[in-house]
């Protein structure tokens, strides 16, 4: 899977010969003014949600599943915790959190979902209602990028295919160690760069390809699932990453691949 030489967060400064300076950033493939790209990401997610998770299962084969476990087993919640899962509107992960509580004898677990979008919120809320989880879950409508929470408030944060998404990938990192106590695990999920050239051709073509018929079938959206795939071109590579959580001011920071780098794992620590 090829990438440009630019990252999700490169800057460019527009002509000040004009009416004034438009700082410009990725959507996909095309650049926009920084303050268009929460509204554009916002469209994208309010035309696919109620076929969100299904679209998650036929693009990935299940494997999604998979991934989003091993983000929870390294996340290893405990009874007690205060857990935040930023950019998971429709539950996935939160449930998965909730259930793990509850198995270590949690009597109320404590998990908290943080979406931008209220369409992917009222998804997640229909999915709790249908689980019985009507305790345990709160859910926030809110920026990755500006935190509705107090400082030094969680024991743990975790954000899935969503870091991609943000305007500015460096102000959410930041936004993420506010937030979490001294001691506090941050764990990201997302789409990273293929460690097989093989296996990054196949998959290049295939989620140019084959992602934005799927969304036309499924979801009814071809350009939400083109947008997919273009984002996942665009995003920093595994130490790439890496070095701006350090430059956000985590420790400890490791990364793994998952399914030889189609998605990959980071993880760092608040003191």
């Amino acid at each position: 899977m090829a990438s440009p030489p630019t990252s999700p967060n490169d800057r460019r400064v527009g002509d000040p010969s004009a009416s004034g300076p438009t700082e410009q950033v990725p959507f996909g493939d095309r650049d926009v003014p920084a303050s268009e790209k929460a509204g554009l990401v916002r469209g994208v997610f309010e035309s696919v949600a109620p076929r969100y998770d299904l679209m998650n299962d036929l693009m990935s084969a299940g494997v999604h599943r998979l991934w989003k476990n091993t983000l929870v087993d390294v996340l290893n919640p405990r009874p007690g915790e205060k857990l935040l899962d930023v950019a998971g509107g429709t539950g996935d992960i939160a449930f998965r959190i909730v259930r793990r509580q509850m198995g270590r004898g949690a009597e109320r677990p404590d998990v908290t979902v943080c979406d931008i979008n209220p369409a992917m919120l009222a998804v997640g809320r229909d999915r709790a209602i249908n689980r019985g989880l009507v305790k345990g879950v709160t859910w926030t409508a809110g920026d990755a990028e500006a935190l509705p929470f107090p400082d030094r408030h969680f024991d743990g944060y975790t954000i899935a295919f969503g870091l991609r998404n943000v305007t500015d990938i460096d102000k959410a990192l930041r936004e993420a160690h506010r937030v979490l106590k001294p001691g506090g695990r941050f764990w990201c999920l997302e789409f990273s760069k293929v460690s097989s050239q093989t296996l990054a051709r196949l998959y290049d073509g295939y989620s140019r390809r084959a992602l934005p018929l799927l969304g036309r079938v499924v979801a009814g959206d071809a350009e939400a699932y083109r947008y997919l795939h273009e984002s996942i071109r665009r995003f920093p590579r595994q130490h790439q990453l890496a070095e701006r959580l350090k430059g956000a001011g985590f420790f400890n920071v490791s990364w793994r691949n998952l399914t030889m780098g189609v998605v990959a794992l980071h993880g760092g620590w608040r003191i």
